[in-house]
């Protein structure tokens, strides 16, 4: 930090009163994550209780006894890598190259094309149509279905597109009098020269895919197949109406309350090992994709 002596008493002010407001806003961000974990580690009838504030109360880790012991819990976890690593893949395939089509000047019709993948943020069929899709095209209760069904996103294609327009034409002319066709001006020169733009849009393809919810619900039946966020869901309607496994929370040192929490702190567990290897590109391709030259 600057040398505080060089700064007015407002400027000061303004400047603790700004430190002080970033805390308080760290802090009620990160609570929520504090108190999950402290609730998972904590007896059954203090969570139930309310009594857990901040750490855990009565620490023991039968919640996650509970929860690791289920094969179901397992399955599920591996649906969600397959649905979350495929799914990033596939919507990379398909982006890149979309971006890159998008961004070059002398495609046909750009104007028109850019309108309708900008179109689709802003309307789109609705649920009922999406789902009538799938059915008719065989994509119910499929990883294929769930994979395929959400490649594509609007959003991430134009960041990466305005990205593209951001380097320097110099790099493309210098490929192209070498002999490179469309192809390898991508793979050679822009997909190396974008690593924190593609770094971003995988990031963002891998949370929505890892945090799945509502349509794996829906077009997934099969028990097998549903991702971990879907069986979360379930676990805690089944828990809670289960009257036999209520009955034995008389004496157990878990709740549904601690079981929940511990399935929510083992789901979160791969973003926060995975983010920090990403963060690094995070904030440099969201800027670069908005700046133009």
């Amino acid at each position: 930090m600057a040398n505080m002596n060089l700064y007015s008493r407002g400027d000061k002010l303004f400047v603790y009163a700004t430190m002080f407001l970033i805390g308080v806003f760290t802090l009620s961000t990160l609570y929520p994550f504090i108190y999950i974990a402290a609730v998972s580690f904590s007896s059954g009838f203090a969570a139930t209780a309310g009594v857990v504030v901040l750490t855990p109360v009565e620490m023991t880790l039968a919640a996650y006894e509970l929860v690791l012991s289920e094969s179901a819990f397992w399955i599920s976890y591996k649906n969600t890598f397959i649905y979350t690593i495929g799914g990033t893949l596939v919507s990379l395939i398909i982006i890149i190259p979309g971006a890159y089509a998008l961004s070059r000047p002398q495609l046909a019709g750009r104007r028109f094309w850019n309108l309708v993948i900008a179109f689709t943020m802003w309307f789109n069929a609705g649920m009922i149509p999406f789902f009538l899709n799938m059915r008719d095209l065989g994509l119910l209760d499929s990883y294929f279905g769930i994979i395929i069904g959400f490649a594509c996103n609007a959003f991430n294609i134009i960041l990466l597109r305005n990205f593209f327009e951001s380097i320097p034409s110099s790099f493309e002319e210098a490929a192209r009098m070498d002999g490179a066709n469309d192809f390898q001006v991508l793979w050679k020169v822009f997909v190396p020269l974008s690593k924190p733009a593609i770094a971003t849009i995988t990031l963002f393809c891998m949370v929505s895919r890892w945090n799945g919810f509502f349509w794996a619900m829906v077009l997934l039946q099969d028990e097998s197949k549903i991702p971990l966020q879907v069986y979360l869901r379930q676990i805690i309607a089944s828990l809670s109406d289960d009257e036999e496994f209520s009955a034995t929370l008389l004496n157990a040192p878990y709740s549904v309350e601690t079981v929940t929490a511990a399935i929510i702190v083992c789901s979160i567990i791969p973003v926060l090992v995975v983010y920090p290897f990403i963060q690094k590109y995070f904030n440099k391709g969201i800027m670069l994709g908005g700046v133009k030259e």
